[in-house]
């Protein structure tokens, strides 16, 4: 690893761990010497990090200057800290560990009161279970859709039957009762929802479909849109629904 890279994961791992942190803890996330290490700290120090904290002691980061300062009020904390919170308990490793990530770079940017705000909001989620169950192809799914790739998924419908197909991948939507992926289906040409607890199987098509889900995806919701204000406009009086 370059040493410009090695310092800036040291930065966010003094963002994100416990402080203080010990000399020792470092050296063994960031896989070097401890000599390695104070010298990287006294680097940081060079470039304007503000690092409390001597050898034996452990080290606090207080000021990062990586990161410019953010001025939020304490609404604005309270719904930074909630909306995080959140996000770690929906059942996704890799947005978990975003939002703690997240998190940490936020708190490092504020003064010393608004971080206690942050860390100590008065609105909390206590939720004992993950919301949603870890979907096994969710990490392919998220690669997909930024990168704009077609899949090809082995479905099963409310009725247990089961067709393959190859969709254009635009979002994932998270949904009260499920995760639920909006793609374009090249097999009924037409958008659809696909409920991720019943794709039995999933790869690669191979093929791209760039540069166009910003367009399908806006398109997707328009239409979604519409069919909502279709279901709400009132019914003359008199009328009858058709059976």
């Amino acid at each position: 690893m370059a040493r410009s890279d090695r310092l800036f994961h040291l930065l966010q791992a003094m963002r994100v761990m416990p402080a203080p942190i010990t000399a020792a803890r470092l050296a063994e996330e960031m896989d070097v010497s401890l000599r390695s290490l104070y010298r990287d700290i006294d680097s940081l120090r060079a470039a304007g990090a503000r690092i409390e904290g001597e050898r034996g002691y452990g080290y606090r980061l207080i000021e990062d200057y990586a990161l410019p300062p953010q001025s939020f009020d304490r609404t604005e904390i309270e719904a930074i800290a909630l909306g995080l919170t959140e996000v770690q308990h929906m059942g996704d490793p890799a947005l978990a560990k975003a939002a703690i990530s997240v998190l940490a770079k936020v708190a490092a940017t504020l003064p010393d009161d608004r971080e206690q705000h942050l860390f100590h909001a008065i609105s909390q989620v206590y939720r004992p279970d993950a919301r949603y169950a870890p979907p096994p192809y969710m990490d392919t799914i998220r690669q997909a859709c930024w990168q704009e790739e077609a899949l090809t998924i082995r479905y099963a419908d409310k009725g247990h039957g089961v067709t393959e197909r190859t969709i254009l991948p635009l979002a994932v939507v998270y949904t009260d009762r499920a995760l639920t992926l909006l793609a374009w289906c090249r097999l009924r040409e037409a958008f659809r929802m696909f409920r991720l607890e019943r794709i039995l199987a999933l790869e690669r098509a191979g093929s791209s479909f760039r540069p166009r889900r910003a367009t399908l995806l806006r398109d997707y919701l328009a239409e979604l849109r519409a069919r909502e204000n279709e279901d709400v406009v009132p019914r003359p009086r008199g009328s009858t629904s058709s059976p």
